[in-house]
């Protein structure tokens, strides 16, 4: 078996070889009449007029097999619409021309001009009349029997894998029909689509550790949002009632199958509404996708039938805590027990920790890998919801949800805090727990508790994370299966 550098060198020889006799490597003006699809549609919709002396196609792709027969090839080929066999005969196309096609390699690109007919085995199939190379390739295609399984390889080089599996490439045309369907959706109920910034002097709207570059004309420091919330909610004091940002994100955390430091985010924030009303519209949103998508509101995912068309559960903190965490209710007001009770069961949480974040550890650790169905827990504690407005009846707790599906967050989401006052209470005591060691904590952002005493009217606001919605919809058991370049640690191989 030769290997990969030798048939490198092979190529290499037959380009120059090419170039020698003055042929055009790389053409940049063939032009195509028809797609693959195009094809197959005319052969469908009029089958009678679609025969060897019938209409000609123009068609370009990459040439993906090659099997030849002296006199005769056949080759199959793939454009962005499908994959079509071609019939390349040497009394069709001329000698000079067969003999320049036994040059050509899988992995190039050609022009293809030809009719249609049928094979004796029943295949429509491309009788070409003339040949263009559009593109030579130099290294070759994976093995196509096995295709491209290693997972680092299919992550360092998806575009081979986009070629190779199709599986790959389905997963990336849904997530795209997974963005264009949550855009209609808000565009159809009155919601701005808008862009706030990528770079910002204080990161905001959410607890994560932010990555830090320097802007040198103004000297100063900037971060990589960690999510667009304080933007948005400036907006909305704008006078822009119902806004929408699908965005990049970025937080400097760890990677694992769940987490990537760059991702996307759908946030969006309603006026006159409070995250009751989120939560309905919230379940809207998913049958939406799941219609439009998938078909159905009933999808598999890993194993697990999930129910997007029922009512959602909904349950607060604590609740989940007893229920499925097996904690006594006597002990979660109690910080010391909650530290305790999470030894017991192997977990270590840090005892400068406020009890509101120890009791939101626990349900991290505890209950959201069993909440399968689609379940909004409500009821968080002040402490770990520094924007969310109070509950009117225990001061505690806010008015916030997560969505959990498939045992993860999902969508996070709740009425604003919308007293300026409060706002910056809350900011300072996270500045405390920033100087206490938590580096997740938000900064003061005075210029949004300016914004803020201009006045925003009662507003709700949510994120969803669209790589773990696209994660549901795909079967996709990690993040690095729907991110088309998620980031690696270098390989080191050329």
């Amino acid at each position: 078996m030769e290997n990969k550098s030798d048939i490198i060198e092979q190529q290499r020889e037959k380009l120059l070889n090419l170039k020698n006799n003055n042929v055009n490597l790389f053409p940049n003006d063939f032009k195509v009449s028809h797609t693959v699809k195009d094809i197959k549609d005319a052969i469908k919709n009029s089958p009678d007029t679609v025969k060897e002396d019938g209409p000609s196609f123009v068609v370009a792709g990459r040439i993906m097999a090659i099997n030849m027969f002296g006199k005769a090839a056949f080759i199959r080929f793939k454009d962005r619409s499908g994959q079509l066999q071609a019939y390349v005969r040497k009394d069709k196309i001329g000698d000079d021309a067969y003999g320049f096609f036994k040059q050509l390699d899988i992995g190039d690109f050609a022009g293809l001009s030809g009719t249609m007919f049928k094979t004796r085995t029943g295949e429509w199939t491309l009788l070409v009349y003339k040949l263009t190379l559009l593109c030579k390739s130099i290294r070759p295609l994976p093995e196509k029997f096995h295709g491209l399984k290693d997972p680092e390889k299919r992550y360092r080089q998806r575009y081979l894998d986009l070629l190779m599996n199709p599986d790959a490439r389905d997963i990336f045309v849904k997530r795209s029909r997974i963005i264009q369907a949550i855009r209609a959706f808000f565009l159809e109920r009155d919601f701005l689509e808008v862009e706030t910034p990528i770079m910002q002097p204080i990161p905001g709207g959410a607890e994560a550790k932010p990555f830090v570059t320097h802007h040198n004309a103004l000297d100063m420091d900037l971060f990589l949002r960690i999510a667009p919330e304080l933007y948005l909610k400036r907006l909305v004091i704008g006078g822009f009632e119902r806004v929408f940002e699908i965005n990049r994100s970025f937080r400097n955390e760890g990677i694992s199958t769940q987490h990537n430091p760059e991702f996307t985010m759908l946030e969006f924030y309603q006026s006159y509404s409070d995250y009751n009303d989120l939560m309905d519209l919230t379940e809207e949103i998913f049958r939406h996708v799941a219609k439009e998508v998938a078909g159905s509101t009933s999808i598999t995912y890993q194993g697990h039938t999930i129910e997007i068309g029922k009512k959602w559960q909904r349950m607060k903190l604590l609740s989940a805590l007893e229920e499925f965490g097996g904690i006594d209710p006597d002990i979660l007001n109690d910080k010391e027990g909650l530290i305790e009770f999470a030894a017991s069961k192997g977990h270590k949480i840090t005892k400068t920790w406020r009890i509101g974040k120890v009791i939101t550890k626990l349900f991290d650790l505890l209950v959201e890998p069993e909440l399968i169905q689609p379940t909004f827990i409500t009821g968080y504690p002040v402490e770990v919801s520094p924007l969310a407005r109070r509950n009117d009846t225990d001061f505690t707790i806010t008015d916030r949800f997560e969505l959990f599906i498939a045992g993860r967050e999902i969508a996070n989401g709740f009425s604003e805090l919308n007293d300026p006052d409060d706002q910056r209470n809350r900011f300072l005591q996270q500045v405390e727990d920033r100087k206490a060691g938590d580096d997740e904590a938000h900064f003061m952002d005075k210029e949004y508790i300016k914004a803020l005493e201009y006045g925003m009217p009662p507003t709700a606001g949510e994120g969803i994370g669209i790589d773990r919605l696209v994660m549901l919809f795909t079967d996709s058991a990690s993040i690095r299966e729907v991110i088309l370049f998620p980031h690696m640690k270098p390989s080191g191989n050329n």
